[in-house]
């Protein structure tokens, strides 16, 4: 009796302890699993140099690492503040009232005037739409502007969580092996399912960012460059906002490129339309179905629904870091019910089969 209570106690304060060091580190949420992600994704590369430096840890950690930060992290930081500066000028151009979002939709509404059909076919206000695109596109170009003072503003909070990013993924790389085995006899839920959890885990991490993000950046970028090449203001800009968009499903990067084609049209510029409306659809639209396959693999892709629900879910929990952590939940919940339908119903299925006398029923000879 005693020996239960101790066991009992123990258990609490364990659960106690473990929810205490979790709120402890809830603030370096976004820093720690960018670290995973790291050490998951490049852990390939981390084998193929052990196979050449056998028993230097160090120096291979360090080797990849340093792989990491030159073809993903450094280019990623320059993105970004070209991002920011983009998006400040689109601010103060929006401020000056050198661009009016609301005239392009009065311009495609006068040379399209079917256009007016259309939205009242289905009980949409032209000028309620106006005024809603009006103040999305004037929210979002402050929304960059601010955080772009917020990152001037919050350097030393920036460098911090970076140089922790840093410093985790260095030690996850050396000792992660060793890690998931102590984590394999820790955990309470048999070795063969937290294996196949983990394996699970790291499947679609490398399926998530280097599959959905790399096929973003590949739409964001052809979009960028098109929208470059046809002389369209803030090409780097609405390149960001493409690869962003191709994230959900269904509609993706024509968010941007559509309304940008109509608006040429609607400006005479038919040449430059026709054009951008063939490379979004045969280019921009084909690249997902070309590289997704081969990136992320059929095995491992989410039903387009649950991708759109986990996606906008994760933003909303989580913030930017959304896009690779909610598909990454929506996984895990769709590998610990087939687990357990696999271990736990289908086995019960067996035995009420068997006691049935098999699939036919009772042997009645």
């Amino acid at each position: 009796m005693y020996d239960v209570l101790e066991r009992r106690s123990f258990l609490a304060m364990l659960l106690v302890v473990s929810l205490a060091f979790l709120f402890l580190i809830k603030p370096f949420t976004g820093p720690i699993f960018w670290a995973v992600a790291i050490a998951v994704i490049f852990n390939p590369v981390q084998l193929w140099l052990i196979r050449r430096l056998p028993g230097r840890h160090n120096l291979v950690a360090f080797l990849t690492l340093m792989l990491c930060l030159v073809i993903v992290i450094l280019p990623s930081l320059a993105l970004i503040s070209s991002l920011v500066t983009e998006g400040v000028g689109l601010y103060q151009r929006v401020q000056s009232g050198e661009l009016n979002p609301g005239q392009y939709i009065d311009q495609i509404n006068q040379a399209f005037p079917a256009f007016q059909s259309f939205l009242d076919r289905f009980d949409v206000d032209l000028s309620k739409l106006r005024e809603g695109v009006v103040s999305t596109f004037v929210g979002g170009s402050k929304l960059l502007a601010k955080q772009a003072l917020g990152i001037g503003q919050n350097t030393f909070q920036f460098f911090l969580s970076f140089s922790l990013m840093v410093y985790l993924a260095f030690f996850l790389l050396r000792d992660g092996s060793r890690l998931i085995e102590l984590l394999i006899r820790a955990l309470p839920l048999g070795d063969e399912r937290e294996r196949l959890l983990f394996a699970k885990f790291a499947e679609v991490t490398r399926a998530t960012v280097k599959g959905n993000l790399l096929v973003a950046a590949a739409q964001g970028a052809l979009g960028g460059f098109i929208f470059w090449a046809l002389g369209i203001n803030g090409a780097l800009l609405w390149g960001v906002v493409m690869a962003i968009a191709s994230l959900i499903p269904a509609v993706g990067a024509a968010l941007v490129w559509v309304p940008a084609a109509l608006y040429l049209a609607a400006v005479g510029d038919y040449v430059h339309a026709a054009i951008l409306t063939a490379f979004g659809v045969l280019v921009i639209g084909l690249a997902d179905n070309l590289l997704r396959p081969i990136l992320v693999g059929r095995d491992t892709k989410l039903p387009d629904y649950m991708v759109l629900l986990s996606t906008l879910g994760g933003i909303v929990m989580f913030g930017i870091n959304g896009f690779v952590m909610g598909p990454l939940v929506a996984a895990l919940f769709v590998a610990f019910w087939g687990i357990f339908i696999r271990e736990f119903n289908e086995p019960a299925a067996a035995m009420t089969e068997s006691e049935r006398g098999g699939p036919e029923g009772p042997d009645k000879s």
